[in-house]
């Protein structure tokens, strides 16, 4: 497995938005809520708009987002 590159929180919400169709629920301090409908089923993901997101934070960003992490390094 390749490693997480080092991103920002508004680089992985833009990721996120025009790859994978989530689009901005709200936002409430730096945390950003993005949900996107799959199947009838509501798919939410919370990421935080720090300048360096950690690596096991933003495999949890990946996992509430049903996302798996070759798919999301393509896009990276």
């Amino acid at each position: 497995m390749s490693r997480l590159p080092k991103l920002s929180g508004e680089e992985i919400v833009k990721i996120l938005v025009k790859y994978f169709g989530f689009e901005v629920a709200r936002q409430r301090g730096s945390h950003v809520v993005l949900r996107k409908l799959v199947d009838g089923e509501k798919v939410v993901t919370v990421v935080p708009l720090h300048s360096e997101v950690k690596a096991g934070t933003l495999l949890g960003i990946l996992k509430l987002a049903k996302i798996d992490r070759r798919e999301f390094l393509r896009y990276v």
